[in-house]
């Protein structure tokens, strides 16, 4: 599924998914909000994302979980 406001590029933080015109990882913003962190503290850590890059960045983890192949040892 294609993902308008998450970037894949081998020159911006090593082709890591970022955020759009950012550098800010979609990791990042997962571990802060699986840290606990609100919505609100991301968006006042990094003023350049939106609510609606956050909400991009959890539907981009989402669809690369469901297209892959997850093994459990």
């Amino acid at each position: 599924m294609p993902h308008e406001r998450i970037e894949l590029n081998p020159n911006i933080m090593d082709g890591k998914p970022v955020v759009r015109g950012t550098r800010v990882p979609v990791e990042l913003v997962l571990r802060k909000l699986g840290a606990g962190m609100s919505v609100e503290a991301i968006l006042a850590d990094h003023p350049r994302l939106t609510h609606d890059d956050i909400l991009a960045a959890q539907a981009f983890a989402a669809d690369y979980l469901a297209d892959e192949d997850i093994v459990y040892g």
